[in-house]
C-alpha cells in the first residue's frame, strides 16, 4: 500500500464555492499532493492556483479526510491510502480558469447548495458542508 498526502481548498466568494469539472464530468474541489519541503498550507495554496488560477487567501484549517482506492500503474494495481488536508479559503473575486493540463474542463463558483448537490464524493461533500457552516457562522463575506 502507498501512502499519499494531499492538501486542497474550499474556496468561497460571497455565497458560492469554487468547483472543478473533470474531463469525465465529475465535479471536485482543487487539491493535490504535497511536494518535498512544502507545508500543507503551501500545498493547498499552490494547488488551488495551479488548477484554477484563482487568487485566494487562507482563512483556516478545516480538517482532513482519508480514503483508499486502487490505481493501475504499468499493468499492476496499486492500493493507495490517501490523506487530504483541507483549508477554508476566500477568493478576491470570481475570476477562475480551469487548467486543462491539470485534467479539468471547467472551473466555476457555484451557490452553496448547488456545490453540495454536484460534488462527486461524499467526503468532499462533508468538508464543503463544514466550510459552509463556518462561513455562515463567522460571516466572512
Amino acid at each position: 500500500m502507498i501512502e499519499e498526502i494531499s492538501a486542497g481548498g474550499i474556496v468561497f466568494f460571497k455565497n458560492s464555492i469554487l468547483m472543478l469539472k473533470k474531463f469525465n464530468g465529475d465535479w471536485v474541489l482543487p487539491k493535490g499532493r504535497v511536494e518535498e519541503n512544502e507545508s500543507l498550507k503551501e500545498t493547498a495554496l499552490r494547488e488551488v492556483y495551479e488548477e484554477t488560477r484563482a487568487k485566494v487567501i487562507t482563512i483556516k484549517y478545516l480538517g482532513k479526510i482519508n480514503y483508499e482506492f486502487n490505481r493501475t500503474c504499468y499493468m499492476d494495481r496499486v492500493h493507495i491510502n490517501k490523506e487530504v488536508h483541507w483549508y477554508l479559503m476566500m477568493a478576491r473575486n470570481m475570476n477562475c480558469i480551469a487548467q486543462k493540463n491539470e485534467g479539468f474542463v471547467e472551473a466555476k463558483f457555484l451557490p452553496f447548495e448547488r456545490s453540495l448537490m454536484i460534488a462527486r464524493y461524499d467526503d468532499e461533500r462533508k468538508i464543503i458542508k463544514k466550510a459552509i457552516e463556518d462561513i455562515k457562522f463567522h460571516c466572512y463575506n
